[in-house]
């Protein structure tokens, strides 16, 4: 059997307000979609993703993720066009999911992040089944109607609903796995006599419970909650973040402020690692054991290594941190950054495509970027190396045990060899052989009396001699 996914991701999100389609919108930094793919199991026959509102933006969502290896499946995607309701969306997919040779279609919301992947599992591996939820207040949501032994027997949309249809509180989670002859069949004999006009999934479903039993599975709301407005997002997002961080918990992480810390789903990490208030952590992120994230600092598509020290406040994306190193506060690291074990980053240091050797330190108040920096080099307050000549830029590459004065530029392109000495204020564009001592500064000038002689001129009033 070649079990299909079908992800419906062609609406508006009209209640978002947004020129963002309303599957883009993260949780935790990543895309609700992205959410609903990740869950898929391993092995399906392919994922087909229904598009319209926002394609480009979509489509090009899709490509990286594919790129990244983010994906559990091969995904293609099917073009709505007009959105004539659910059951039209599944109609467009028809030569699609004949193409692939669907024998079973699972069918999933791109606006519903938090299906977990076990529950996906079950509902890929059944042979007809829906998901439910029971809600004391069940507002909007399709009403499911069963018979006796539980199966399904019927799904009515609110609006189309009787009152004493309405007054069930069991609800359609939206998520079904359906044999693909069965659905198929039904898709085809859809008519759009209903309050919306429009071609209801849930009619097709239904058609499919006339013929064959329906198993119905009820599940934790929050698994089936789906982002209609800002409100929902925020509420996912605070469920998404207290279902991470009791994982991480009993890994053995410590949060000082859970409410306060944001760690996205894509993140790892070890035991004995402390989170001080306020950290946010999203994208692929792995944080090695004993680690201590300062207050307030961000952490993007990054590796810490083992004890490793985030002192607060600092901004980390796309960045390689080597064991005991030591960052902050209010250091920036950039993409390319890679630093090895014991490096030591200081406050406002910004770092670019830099990579620092062993014990390295660059302590206070530099820009380093495009350079490589030798074992147990030290790097000097306020030194900046000069790597862009406004049209391409160049490296500058520094040897071990190198002194780096304060207050120096190094212009690049740029080597200064093993045991170098860099006299504090100086401009270097030379290369500068092994163990040699740089200077670059003008001749101080000391006049006896001058400033005396200053004031003095600065006391008289305007216009006398």
């Amino acid at each position: 059997m070649s079990t299909v996914a079908v992800i419906l991701a062609a609406g508006l999100g009209t209640r978002m307000k947004s020129r963002l389609p309303k599957v883009l919108h993260p949780i935790l930094g990543d895309p609700t979609l992205l959410w609903a793919l990740r869950a898929l199991p391993p092995g399906l026959g392919g994922a087909v993703v229904v598009v319209h509102h926002g394609k480009e933006q979509v489509l090009a969502a899709l490509e990286a993720w594919q790129k990244a290896g983010l994906l559990p499946c091969p995904v293609s995607t099917v073009d709505q066009g007009e959105p004539l309701g659910t059951g039209h969306a599944l109609q467009v997919c028809i030569p699609e999911l004949d193409r692939l040779g669907a024998s079973q279609v699972a069918i999933l919301c791109g606006d519903v992040p938090l299906t977990s992947p076990a529950t996906v599992f079950r509902l890929c591996s059944a042979e007809a089944l829906l998901l439910a939820m029971d809600l004391p207040t069940p507002g909007s949501y399709g009403r499911v109607i069963q018979h006796a032994d539980g199966r399904l027997a019927n799904l009515v949309e609110a609006k189309d609903a009787t009152p004493d249809q309405l007054a069930v509180q069991r609800v359609n989670g939206g998520a079904y796995a359906l044999p693909w002859p069965a659905l198929r069949k039904a898709l085809q004999g859809l008519k759009n006599d209903n309050a919306q006009k429009e071609y209801y999934l849930t009619d097709a479903v239904a058609a499919v419970a006339k013929d064959l039993p329906v198993a119905v599975e009820v599940c934790d709301p929050e698994e089936l909650a789906g982002m209609n407005s800002r409100h929902d997002q925020a509420a996912l997002q605070a469920a998404a973040q207290r279902r991470i961080q009791r994982h991480w918990m009993a890994e053995g992480v410590t949060f000082l402020h859970p409410d306060s810390t944001l760690v996205g789903p894509r993140v790892v990490l070890h035991r004995d690692v402390l989170l001080e208030p306020g950290v946010r952590m999203e994208g692929s992120v792995l944080v090695g054991e004993g680690c201590r994230i300062g207050q307030g600092t961000v952490i993007t598509n990054s590796v810490l290594g083992d004890g490793v020290d985030i002192r607060p406040y600092c901004v980390i994306e796309q960045v390689l941190v080597g064991a005991g190193a030591k960052v902050g506060p209010f250091a920036r690291l950039r993409e390319g950054t890679d630093l090895a074990e014991g490096v030591h980053i200081g406050n406002f240091v910004e770092t670019k495509k830099a990579k620092l050797h062993r014990g390295a330190k660059a302590n206070h108040l530099a820009y380093l970027g495009d350079t490589e920096i030798g074992e147990g080099t030290n790097i000097g307050a306020g030194v900046i190396t000069c790597n862009y000549d406004g049209v391409n830029k160049h490296k500058t590459t520094i040897g071990r045990r190198v002194f780096v004065g304060s207050d120096t530029q190094l212009v690049a392109p740029l080597t200064i060899g093993d045991g170098a000495l860099i006299g504090a204020g100086s401009t270097i564009t030379k290369d500068v052989p092994a163990d040699a001592l740089a200077l670059s500064r003008t001749p101080q000038t000391s006049r006896e009396g001058g400033a005396s002689k200053l004031r003095d001129r600065q006391k008289k009033p305007s216009g006398l001699s």
